[in-house]
């Protein structure tokens, strides 16, 4: 018990030195450092809106349609909304929305993958034909139907969305599962009687975060994108409430005579998204270096 006791602790601190080591190495790649400066800025922005925000994002004038000035930076909508205050509250919504839809999906996904991939059987056979089921269909496809049963408003968007990403993390949960189970760790805790929902969530499911945490990175741009989408479609949040996908919906009647107002809740979904794609793919280009370097090792 005393060698098991001291082999979890040396894996355990070996694991913490391990993700302080592959930190400083993300920091070490500079479309992580970019995509982490534009998150950042994103992030402030949502956060501190009512301060940095000059108008109400609601509020109209006169000026409608109005060019980039010092008065409105951004210019104005067709009801002389300042496009500047609508799109750093619209800030909120998408961030929001992107977060919280892959924290729902992450959650019941990967509790369905871990259960289906450990018990396997009938089980297994039962929960993974739901996923495939639901993989044979595009994401945004499920999301708007499920939005169309629901109704339009923030939380039936964040439903709808978070119930399209289940796929992505089961089947990433349940072929990590099926490796990790058969490590020599998960056979010495079955022998010293650890409960099989112990070993799963406290043995199998850390050594599996890896991979799941750059599913989840890359599924917030996509989620993100397909927020923007409903909204665009009219399917989305309150059209009294701002958002990116909202904005550009509003502006695409008047390309021609306001630019404007298509282009910069474009520019700033392209941004957002791009600096996302930017993390995810160096945190995969690091667990690729440090699982190559661990094949060596062995």
């Amino acid at each position: 018990m005393a060698i098991l006791n001291e082999t979890v602790d040396g894996e355990e601190s070996a694991g913490r030195s391990g993700w302080s080591r592959g930190a400083a190495l993300l920091l070490r790649d500079k479309r992580a450092v970019v995509g982490l400066i534009i998150l950042g800025l994103f992030s402030g922005m949502a956060i501190f809106a009512p301060l940095i925000a000059p108008y109400d994002p609601n509020a109209q004038d006169f000026s409608m349609m109005e060019g980039l000035s010092w008065t409105h930076l951004l210019g104005t909508d067709d009801l002389g909304r300042d496009l500047l205050s609508r799109l750093i509250f619209g800030t909120q919504i998408s961030l929001f929305v992107g977060v919280s839809t892959v924290a729902i999906a992450l959650v019941i996904g990967v509790f369905l993958g871990v259960v289906a991939g450990y018990f396997g059987g009938v089980l297994d056979n039962i929960i993974m034909r739901y996923i495939d089921v639901q993989w044979a269909f595009p994401n945004f496809i499920i999301a708007v139907y499920l939005v169309a049963v629901f109704g339009n408003g923030l939380m039936n968007v964040i439903i709808a969305i978070s119930l399209a990403f289940i796929d992505d993390f089961a089947r990433v949960a349940r072929s990590m599962v099926l490796t990790i189970k058969e490590e020599q760790y998960i056979d010495a805790a079955k022998t010293v009687g650890a409960s099989s929902w112990r070993i799963m969530w406290l043995h199998v499911l850390p050594n599996a975060a890896a991979p799941l945490i750059v599913v989840g990175t890359v599924s917030i741009s996509y989620a993100i994108l397909a927020e923007a989408g409903l909204s665009f479609l009219g399917l989305g949040v309150n059209p009294s409430t701002p958002t990116w996908g909202l904005i550009l919906s509003e502006g695409r009647s008047f390309i021609s005579r306001a630019w404007w107002i298509g282009v910069f809740p474009g520019l700033f979904i392209m941004l957002t998204v791009l600096s996302i794609n930017f993390l995810g793919d160096a945190l995969r280009d690091l667990l690729d270096t440090r699982e190559t370097a661990n094949i060596a090792a062995r």
